[in-house]
């Protein structure tokens, strides 16, 4: 709104205000006899800043004041982990398996559901993988925030790019609960079928999720997003220094080596040299593949590890 500009002038020895009476320098608009009133203020009200999204439990941070141990599944399919069938049952079976590794920080019980599955068939997309539908995902999330867990899709791309793969969830990665699983041993090229040969990934391939991932945290103020990506031997990834460090993602490289302890431990050394220094450790056991040939590992033993898993994944 204009100001109203003062003269003021002085008769002999009586002052007279005036609010520019007959000024030549006035607007037209507001000259002497106008009968338009002044322009009303007006106030403009900011849109209310999003609200910040937390993890369960609190907090938008991952590490370190966590430690995520997790259970694979999907549905209908033991082979690949208990979280399958009853999942309040699995999940109370989680809650005792992670007991021994709280000790020294909070455990954040994790569902890793294997999403997208690769199989030795091209299937309609050609790309031999399917994804489960919307209800799979829904019926994993409820349960796993009925157990103040996190929920990570698990991606088997196939003969697929990974980002795509990982953006056919958006809707999902969207929630302050949801991170990603990425298992490059699956993710072979055109003219390969999953199984017969190893997949692989780069860092860039995986620098270009994380991008992604810390894009959805910025635009919709959400928790820092977990993404793992497996890694059964050194050769499943290379070029791990175009991987960047991004706040919103907290990045873990689990070791997925099978068998006896000591090969265990020995994948584990080899494995995690050159992870950038960034990424956590994660390390996977295999409650049936593991035991063929020894007892499985405990979490005492697991924990003895150097540097020491800050995920560790039963299937």
């Amino acid at each position: 709104m204009r100001a109203t500009r003062t003269r003021l002038a002085v008769v002999g020895l009586a002052v007279l205000l005036t609010a520019g009476c007959g000024s030549d320098q006035r607007p037209a608009a507001d000259a002497v006899g106008s009968s338009t009133p002044a322009a009303a203020p007006t106030t403009e009200t900011a849109p209310p800043t999003p609200t910040q999204l937390e993890l369960p439990g609190g907090g938008t941070q991952v590490f370190p004041g966590r430690r995520l141990i997790g259970f694979s599944g999907a549905p209908s399919s033991a082979a690949l982990g208990p979280m399958t069938g009853d999942l309040a049952a699995a999940a109370e079976q989680l809650r005792q398996q992670a007991v021994p590794y709280g000790a020294d920080r909070a455990v954040l019980p994790t569902f890793e559901l294997i999403a997208t599955t690769a199989h030795p068939t091209p299937g309609p997309a050609g790309t031999y993988a399917t994804s489960v539908d919307d209800a799979v995902v829904q019926q994993y999330l409820d349960a796993a925030r009925a157990a103040g867990a996190i929920l990570l899709l698990g991606i088997q791309p196939g003969t697929g790019d990974f980002l795509p793969a990982v953006q056919h969830y958006e809707r999902w990665l969207t929630e302050p609960d949801v991170g990603v699983a990425l298992d490059p041993e699956w993710a072979v090229d055109a003219g390969e079928v999953p199984g017969d040969v190893f997949g692989s990934t780069t860092g860039a391939e995986l620098d270009s999720i994380s991008a992604y991932l810390d894009g959805l945290v910025t635009a919709h103020r959400l928790p820092q997003k977990v993404m793992v990506y497996h890694q059964l031997h050194a050769d499943i990834v290379s070029g791990q220094e175009a991987l960047l460090d991004r706040p919103g993602v907290a990045v873990v490289k689990s070791v997925d080596g099978i068998g006896a302890a000591a090969d265990k431990v020995a994948t584990y050394q080899r494995v995690i040299v050159g992870t950038p220094p960034f990424v956590h450790i994660g390390f996977k056991l295999f409650y049936e593949e593991d035991t063929r040939s020894g007892p499985l590992m405990t979490p005492e033993e697991v924990l003895a590890l150097v540097p020491q898993p800050e995920y560790v994944l039963y299937e």
